[in-house]
């Protein structure tokens, strides 16, 4: 691939790829060649011939996080190429909806007649509510439905819901008194306040809109307002050349504002808590409630409406409907009090239109009767839409606040951490959730600072006091390390660090701080502690061992060369012993690996057999057997079976597990074939070591005999002194 923004000499790839064809300059020929030879899967958008032989060329390419649009120039032969624009990738699951003409169509078609059929029958009601003289309809919901859809679809639903809402508007208009040019005008005025006030919406909020604030509440307000009064303007230029009213343009304006805001604030909001239900779906029991909910507003709703004209006939509504909208703003989603909102909204255009109720009183002016519906209207959505808002806020904090406590007890819990608070006047003391778990104690029952003080081990718990009692307004914190007697016995180790906060007498109010449990480095420091100790107490072992396989390997050694040598080899076998311990990690070595390695250096398969089962050694038990058979082995090689071709040695081993028997590894050593052998007139320190190693370190028995056959030794281990196999 080659680099963004890189300038390549290209020469031989333009001389390979268009060799058949450089003659003629066939530039068709050679463009597929270079796409081929340099674009290869991507997507190839245009290609633009310059000359002969120069080309620009564009294809997008996937880099990074986004997608590129490159721009390939090759002029002669040379070639450069440069993003011309990267677009982050979008979420996986609206790519299809963008680039899929065969889902656009269908579905564009479907939101734009089923905007056109809501935006007609909304329009058709508004319109027969009208103000006269200047013909402009007092409450207009169709705005709501366009608006709405359009904010909860987001941008791509952008040009069916202008179509939707234009055809609605003509269509409406045609089958009243206004005329064609008009009902155009119109339709040209609502179709842009919604894309305005959508795009407004996007702008300020960007996509996935809801009111779940009252930020989003009086964004959606002003956005409503601002939409509406920009239409105003060519709706009151359609009235006044198409219908020539008799109201001035100001009165057309503030009506047409009025009329298009409140459809905005009464509609859409439900369209858009549909949409945001939708991705997030309420709770069975929450739909239930709302539905109940809602149907009691309604009762109460019409009961307003038909009250008598009475003094209380302006405060029965607000305590009637205030403690239902605040109920549904509480317990429920947004969407339901939007639901309430239109809801009332509605009940109050029908009955102003008709002339039921408060609302359609006749013996009140047509002016009064519509400001009283406008004000009723809006007063009541935006006390629903506020009361919803409040208290989606505060369930999203809510939930924020329980998550970031939650992710908190997860780090805590992870990082063995105990966050505590101390109240120093009550003395009461408030852990997190782990602490429990990691003390120890019944996490239901209050946990006072006392009854922490009776988990600390005895030997601490007084400099534990002193540490806390030592803080003061100057110095207010401190850090003590501790150990904790759990319920279960088990002993544990801590790390505390916390700061007091004093009052201004210098007072002590509490002291919040960690806990943290440091068992596991405590336990590693004391392993560490014991290897330091058990490694200097085997390396002066090990010296000392040394000294004197050195002292008596000189006295029967007749010339220094015969004295180095069998150091040498005696040093040799302490060494293998060594390595085979290492390997195992001072846990034990399996039998059978002693003998293999002990008597590697003289024996061969042909003359040793050995047998026996899966039995380890421990450490000490390895050694001094390492040691033994190291003698056993070179005797033979020098004095017996193993100093002659023919020569055999055996080892073999058994193993005793009863209760009475004291010793549980038997292991013989046998040498057959071999020359005559007598018992020697002075023992030297090779046997010495071979008779009284064993019973000197490990508590066992030898018995080392010399029959003419052969050389045989049987030497006996306690139990106690045999490791595990695994």
């Amino acid at each position: 691939m080659i680099a963004r923004g890189s300038t390549l000499e290209f020469g031989g790839l333009i001389g390979q790829r268009a060799a058949g064809v450089s003659q003629r300059c066939h530039h068709h020929a050679l463009r597929e060649h270079i796409y081929r030879g340099v674009v290869g899967q991507n997507n190839l958008i245009g290609v633009r011939h310059l000359r002969r032989c120069d080309f620009i060329f564009y294809y997008t390419d996937v880099f990074g996080d986004g997608v590129n649009i490159c721009r390939v120039v090759i002029e002669g032969k040379r070639m450069t190429r440069k993003p011309v624009l990267h677009r982050v990738r979008e979420q996986k699951e609206r790519r299809p909806a963008v680039g899929d003409p065969t889902w656009q169509l269908p579905s564009a078609v479907a939101i734009a007649i089923g905007v056109s059929i809501a935006y007609f029958l909304a329009a058709r009601l508004s319109l027969s509510l009208l103000t006269k003289p200047d013909g402009v309809a007092v409450f207009w919901p169709a705005s709501g439905v366009a608006a709405g859809v359009l904010i909860a679809l987001g941008p791509r639903a952008k040009w069916p819901v202008a179509i939707g809402a234009a055809a609605a508007t003509i269509a409406a208009n045609l089958l009243g008194d206004r005329s064609f040019a008009g009902a155009v005008t119109f339709a040209l005025c609502n179709a842009g306040e919604a894309m305005l006030t959508a795009g407004l919406i996007e702008r300020q909020f960007g996509s996935g809109f809801a009111l779940h604030g009252v930020r989003q509440v009086l964004g959606l307000l002003a956005a409503a307002v601002f939409g509406s009064a920009i239409s105003g303007i060519g709706g009151v230029l359609g009235f006044k050349l198409f219908h020539f009213p008799t109201a001035a343009s100001l009165t057309i304006w503030q009506h047409w504002i009025a009329s298009d805001a409140l459809g905005i604030l009464t509609v859409a909001p439900l369209l858009i808590g549909t949409a945001a239900a939708a991705r997030d779906p309420p709770s069975p029991n929450e739909i239930l409630e709302g539905a109940v909910a809602l149907v009691a507003i309604t009762l109460t709703i019409t009961l307003v409406i038909f009250l008598p004209h009475a003094s209380f006939a302006t405060v029965v509504p607000i305590a009637l409907l205030f403690p239902l909208l605040l109920w549904l703003g509480a317990r429920c989603q947004p969407v339901f009090a939007a639901a309430a909102a239109f809801v009332i909204a509605l009940t109050i255009v029908w009955t102003t239109t008709f002339g039921i109720g408060y609302f359609g009183d006749p013996d009140l002016p047509i002016e009064d009767r519509i400001v009283g519906a406008q004000a009723g209207i809006l007063t009541t959505s935006l006390c629903a839409l506020v009361l919803a808002a409040l208290f989606a806020e505060r369930r999203h904090q809510e939930a924020a606040l329980r998550e970031g406590a939650t992710r908190l007890e997860k780090a805590l819990a992870a990082g063995a951490v105990i966050a505590f608070e101390w109240d120093a006047r009550t003395s009461l003391s408030h852990r997190s959730e782990n602490a429990a778990n990691i003390l120890g104690y019944d996490g239901q029952a209050p946990f006072s600072g006392a009854r922490f003080l009776a988990l600390i081990h005895p030997d601490d718990r007084a400099h534990f006091k002193a540490h806390v009692r030592s803080v003061r307004p100057d110095n207010p914190s401190y850090a003590v390390t501790f150990r904790v007697i759990r319920s279960d016995a088990q002993e544990m180790w801590f790390e505390e660090t916390a700061t007091a906060e004093f009052d201004a007498d210098g007072k002590c109010l509490r002291v919040e701080g960690l806990t943290r449990d440091i068992t596991k480095s405590k336990r590693a420091e004391e392993h560490q502690r014991m290897l330091v100790a058990e490694l200097d107490h085997r390396v002066k072992n090990v010296l000392a061992r040394v000294g004197v396989v050195a002292m008596y390997t000189r006295e029967g050694s007749g010339t220094i060369d015969e004295f180095l040598e069998a150091l040498d080899r005696r040093i040799q076998s302490m060494a293998v012993a060594h390595e085979l311990l290492s390997q195992r990690n001072w846990l034990g070595v399996r039998l059978a690996d002693l003998v293999r390695h002990q008597l590697a250096p003289y024996t061969t398969d042909a003359n040793t057999a050995t047998s026996g089962p899966d039995i380890a050694l421990n450490a000490a038990a390895t050694e001094a057997l390492g040691m033994v058979l190291h003698e056993l082995v070179t005797n033979a090689f020098k004095y017996g079976a193993l100093s002659i071709p023919e020569g055999r040695v055996s080892v073999s081993w058994e193993y005793r597990n009863s209760d009475d028997a004291t010793f549980g590894l038997i292991i013989l050593w046998r040498e057959t074939c071999g020359p005559p052998v007598s018992a020697p007139c002075k023992s030297g320190y090779g046997i010495s070591l071979i008779c009284e190693l064993i019973p000197h370190e490990l508590g066992g028995i030898v018995d080392l005999a010399f029959p003419p056959e052969g050389v045989s030794c049987t030497i006996e281990i306690p139990l106690k002194q045999l490791g595990s196999p695994a």
